[in-house]
C-alpha cells in the first residue's frame, strides 16, 4: 500500500458512500422516473418511430469525463430530453426494419429489480443462480432436450453461436485444443451452412480460429432453405479432399426472409456422417411456443446446441441470449477453468457446483435470467405463442396488401413474419432505398433494407407484439407516397390491374 493511502483520513461518517442522504427524495425520483417510463411505452403510438439525431444533441455527447457530482435531478432532466426521444424506436409498433422484440413492462420492471440485487450469476449459491437453471429446464422442455443438457444465458445469438462452434471444435479434436490450439488437425475442420445464414457465423469461425474460409456456404432452394442435397455433396467432396467436415449450422429463421431450415433431413445427415448438429434459432426457434408454428421446427430436438434470443420473438428487454446444449459435459469440457479463487465448497457461500462460469467465457454476468423469467411466468407460454403466431398472421395480412396492389411487387417467399418486396420502378434499387430513409426520416414506420438476387428489397420483420394491421396499413401508404416522388411518371412501368373479386 501507497503511503498516500496509508495517511488517507478515515472520517467518522461514511461520507463517501454513493448512498443518498435522503432516502425519500430519491424514492419520489425514483417513482417519477418509472411512472414516466410507463407513460412512454403506454403512449408509445402517438411519438415517432425514430427521428434523426439533432447535431446540437448529438454534441451534447462529446464532453469530457465528468468530475464534480450533479444533481440526480439533472442527470434525469438530460436523459428525458436527449436519450430518450432518440432511441432506436424498437419499441414502437412502427418498427419492422430488424429482427428487434419490443419488450414488455413486466420485463423492464424485473429488469429494475435484477439491477437492485445487483447480483452477478457467474457462480456460488444464491437463488438467482437457480432461476437461470430453471429456465435451462424448461428449454430442455421446450426442446425435447435430456435431462443432462445444458443452458447459459448470453448477450445474444452472435456469442451463443461462437460458444457452440467453440464446443463443437473441442468436441472435434478433444480438450487438449484449448492449450495447444488447433495446429494442423484445426486446419483441417470444415463447417457448413447456407448462403442465406447469419453473418456471424463466419465470424465465430474466425474467433474460433478455424478461419472464415473453413465455412462452406451451400446453395439454396427457392425457398431459401439449405439444399440439403448440395450440402451432402459438399460434405463428401470435403472428405475426399482429405478434409475433416464437424460442424453443420442451420436456420431457424434466416436473417433476410425468415426461411427455416429442413431440420429432420439436416439432423439425419449429420447423424449419419457424425457431425455436430447446431441451430441458430436467434429468433424462430421460439416459434415453439406455438402449436401452429412447431411443426415447422421439427427435427430441431436432434440438435446438438440450439442457440436464440429471449430478446426478440420472446419480448425480454434488452439483452437475451441463450444456448442450449444437449450434452452438457461436452459443455463444460470447451469452457470450465480451475482457479484458486474459485474454488468450490460443500457448504457456504462458494458451494453450488457446477457454476454457469463454467459453462462459458464470462465470470461476471448479469442477472439476464430474471426478466426471462417474469416473462414466462407472467404471460405463460400459451399467451406468448398466440402472440409469435400472429405476427406471422399480420405478415400475411402485409403479403395480401401488396399483392393486391399493383404498384408494389413481392421479392420472396413470406415463411413467417418477414416480408420483402418493393415498390415498383425503372430504376427501382435507388427508389426504394430512397424510399425507406424517407419513411424513416419521418417516423411514421422504420422499414429496413436487405438485398435478394441482386435487388433491393424493403423489409418489415414484424416481431413486435404492440404492431396491428392500421401499422402495416401505415407503412403501406407511405410506400406508395413516397414511391410516386421518387419514381418519375416516364419511368414508371405498365402494369395490368389484377381482375376484380367477385
Amino acid at each position: 500500500m501507497t503511503r498516500a493511502l496509508r495517511e488517507t483520513r478515515l472520517e467518522s461518517e461514511p461520507s463517501q458512500t454513493l448512498d443518498p442522504k435522503d432516502w425519500n427524495e430519491v424514492r419520489a425520483l425514483g417513482h417519477r422516473m418509472l411512472d414516466d417510463m410507463i407513460d412512454h411505452v403506454a403512449g408509445i403510438r402517438e411519438r415517432p418511430v425514430w427521428q434523426p439525431i439533432p447535431d446540437a444533441i448529438r454534441s451534447r455527447f462529446r464532453d469530457g469525463l465528468p468530475k464534480s457530482p450533479s444533481e440526480l435531478n439533472d442527470v434525469y432532466r438530460e436523459f428525458s430530453d436527449c436519450i430518450a426521444p432518440y432511441a432506436t424506436g424498437n419499441v414502437h409498433p412502427g418498427f419492422m426494419g430488424w429482427v428487434h422484440g419490443g419488450g414488455s413492462v413486466v420485463g423492464m420492471l424485473a429488469e429494475m429489480l435484477a439491477a437492485g440485487l445487483n447480483a452477478n450469476l457467474g457462480g456460488r449459491d444464491h437463488v438467482p443462480i437457480e432461476v437461470e437453471r430453471q429456465i435451462v429446464l424448461w428449454m430442455r422442455e421446450l426442446f425435447g432436450f435430456p435431462g443432462t443438457a445444458s443452458g447459459i444465458f448470453v448477450t445474444g445469438t452472435s456469442m451463443a453461436n461462437l460458444m457452440a462452434v467453440l464446443v463443437a471444435r473441442t468436441a472435434a479434436l478433444g480438450v487438449s485444443v484449448r492449450q495447444r490450439g488447433v495446429r494442423d488437425e484445426g486446419a483441417a475442420l470444415t463447417a457448413y451452412t447456407s448462403k442465406a445464414a447469419h453473418g456471424c457465423i463466419a465470424k465465430a469461425m474466425d474467433i474460433a480460429g478455424l478461419g472464415s474460409d473453413a465455412l462452406r456456404s451451400v446453395e439454396v432452394d427457392q425457398s431459401h432453405r439449405i439444399d440439403v442435397a448440395a450440402l451432402r455433396a459438399r460434405i463428401a467432396g470435403d472428405r475426399a479432399a482429405g478434409l475433416t467436415p464437424f460442424l453443420v449450422v442451420a436456420s431457424a429463421g434466416t436473417v433476410d426472409i425468415g426461411a427455416i431450415d429442413d431440420l429432420a433431413a439436416i439432423g439425419a445427415l449429420c447423424a449419419e456422417e457424425n457431425l455436430w448438429f447446431h441451430v441458430d434459432g436467434a429468433f424462430g426457434a421460439l416459434g415453439m411456443l406455438s402449436p401452429v408454428l412447431a411443426p415447422l421446427l421439427s427435427g430441431i430436438e436432434q440438435a446438438n446446441s440450439i442457440a436464440l434470443d429471449f430478446h426478440k420473438w420472446g419480448q425480454v428487454p434488452y439483452d437475451a441470449g441463450f444456448l442450449l446444449v444437449r450434452d452438457g459435459e461436452r459443455h463444460r469440457a470447451a469452457f470450465a477453468q480451475p482457479a484458486a479463487y474459485l474454488r468450490r465448497e460443500s457448504r457456504g457461500l462458494a458451494a453450488g457446483s457446477l457454476w454457469p462460469c463454467d459453462f462459458g467465457p464470462d465470470l461476471s454476468r448479469g442477472f439476464r435470467a430474471l426478466k426471462t423469467w417474469f416473462t414466462l411466468k407472467t404471460y405463460g407460454t400459451e399467451k406468448l405463442g398466440a402472440m409469435i403466431a400472429r405476427t406471422c398472421a399480420l405478415a400475411g395480412y402485409l403479403e395480401a396488401r401488396i399483392l393486391a396492389e399493383p404498384r408494389l411487387e413481392l421479392l420472396a417467399p413470406v415463411n413467417l413474419n418477414i416480408v420483402c418486396f418493393r415498390y415498383r420502378s425503372a430504376d427501382a434499387n435507388r427508389v426504394n432505398g430512397e424510399i425507406v430513409i424517407d419513411i424513416q426520416e419521418t417516423g411514421i414506420s422504420a422499414p429496413s433494407t436487405t438485398m435478394l438476387d441482386g435487388q433491393l428489397a424493403i423489409r418489415a420483420a414484424i416481431v413486435n407484439h404492440r404492431t396491428d394491421t392500421c401499422d402495416l396499413d401505415a407503412l403501406i401508404a407511405a410506400v406508395l407516397e413516397f414511391g410516386a416522388r421518387h419514381a418519375s411518371a416516364s419511368e414508371a412501368p405498365e402494369i395490368e390491374a389484377p381482375p376484380l373479386a367477385l
